[in-house]
């Protein structure tokens, strides 16, 4: 009856001798004190599990028995812990009843309630023992600790995976399930991971919510603007353990570190094809399926590859990005720019094994090999001529379908082949036929 009054009067006679704490109740204090004294009377007689309170114990212990006795009467949620059901409840109700002194904030959680006012008073209560870290969270706290001690105390019960957060073993879970529990409000998509929707919603919104110090560059991506920080400052942090390479991206040592352990962790699913990259299997597996994911914007152009469709889209700008250090020669591919520079330095890196021919270009060095071997993988769809050489595909197909695409600028003659108009136009120009 005493207690029951105090809860009109708001009179607490019991106080903490270790600090300003007062209660109603003489066992609130009790369990009050127990956090300044370590003591945990309370054990579990399943394991080595012990507590402050009888009430964590007795919840505890449900994860032993599996009991759930807290049932929601809006559905058929059920919950081993009162204060687990509380919660849920509100999200049928909608209750908020946790309210900031600061803003319009209301939360369902005293928790949520507690960070949230952290931002405005930049109070960061909870402190690391190892290093000067502090951190608003209590969470956030213990997840910093294990930087230091190694501890990974989340394991997968599907494999040998262990994990120092337990939200990174929620997400590594969802690999073996499948499970995509974060849709997108827009479209369809699904995600496993909810920060890849948040990402994800911003290609709907427009929003960069991250800039950069040093220019006007706005990124939707943290990841995205420290890899463009990085241009400005030079920085390579991430270091080869077996060579001097160094890189401004985790992704980029990663695939360089494979070039020495010959590790090739991406299969195909349709054939025995093994990647050392991930985008490599990806482009392979668009092989199988047809699939041409990117679209020109000037033309109807489709590729199964975003480096193509870039290279292509520089026929419509013009744009050549990459220039000649020895001359004014400049390539819409890096790849032509570097066959274009062994034209000056000689150099013919391309050997073929089956006598001593070297070539410069790739390309070139594939077509010589077909000399020897008499591949010819360019088939016509209008008869059984095929062909070593691709332009000569299309010269022949050209006589099926009476295709003159080559155009005299001095008279109306038109032909199937580059060739024939060249020695056509020496008629009207008098140059002679090149020895």
């Amino acid at each position: 009856m005493k207690t029951h009054i105090r809860t009109h009067t708001s009179e607490r006679p019991f106080s903490c001798e270790f600090c300003d704490y007062k209660s109603a109740q003489l066992g609130h204090l009790k369990v009050h004190i127990r956090k300044h004294t370590g003591e945990k009377p309370f054990s579990c007689e399943f394991c080595v599990f012990k507590s402050a309170r009888l009430d964590d114990l007795k919840a505890h212990i449900r994860t032993h028995t599996g009991e759930k006795p807290f049932s929601c009467e809006f559905c058929v949620f059920k919950s081993a812990r009162l204060g687990d059901l509380k919660v849920h409840i509100r999200s049928h109700t909608g209750e908020k009843p946790f309210s900031c002194k600061f803003c319009d904030y209301k939360s369902t959680l005293l928790g949520n309630l507690k960070r949230h006012i952290s931002i405005h008073t930049g109070e960061k209560p909870f402190s690391c023992e190892f290093c000067e870290f502090k951190s608003a969270r209590l969470g956030h706290l213990k997840d910093h600790i294990r930087t230091h001690t190694g501890e990974k105390p989340f394991s997968c019960e599907f494999c040998d995976f262990k994990s120092a957060r337990l939200g990174h073993l929620k997400d590594h879970i969802r690999a073996h399930t499948g499970e995509k529990p974060f849709s997108c409000k827009f479209c369809v998509f699904k995600s496993a991971r909810l920060g890849d929707l948040k990402v994800h919603i911003r290609t709907h919104t427009g929003e960069k919510p991250f800039s950069c110090e040093f220019c006007e560059y706005k990124s939707a991506r943290l990841g995205d603007l420290k890899r463009h920080i990085s241009i400005h400052t030079g920085e390579k942090p991430f270091s080869c353990e077996f060579c001097e390479f160094k890189s401004a991206r985790l992704g980029h040592l990663k695939d360089h570190i494979r070039t020495h352990t010959g590790e090739k962790p991406f299969s195909c699913k349709f054939c025995v094809f093994k990647s050392a990259r991930l985008g490599h299997l990806k482009d392979h597996i668009r092989a199988h399926t047809g699939e041409k994911p990117f679209s020109c914007k000037f033309c109807d152009f489709k590729s199964a590859r975003l480096g193509d469709l870039k290279v292509h889209i520089r026929t419509h700008t013009g744009e050549k990005p990459f220039s000649c250090e020895f001359c004014e020669y400049k390539s819409a591919r890096l790849g032509d720019l570097k066959a274009h520079i062994r034209t000056h330095t000689g150099e013919k890196p391309f050997n073929c094994k089956f006598c001593d021919f070297k070539s410069a270009r790739l390309d070139h060095l594939k077509l010589h090999i077909r000399t020897h071997t008499g591949e010819k993988p360019f088939s016509c769809e209008f008869c059984d001529f095929k062909s070593s050489q691709l332009c000569n595909l299309k010269a022949h197909i050209k006589t099926h379908t009476g295709e003159k695409p080559f155009s005299c600028k001095f008279c109306d003659f038109k032909c199937a082949r580059l060739g024939n108009l060249k020695t056509h136009t020496r008629t009207h120009t008098g140059e002679t036929t090149p020895s």
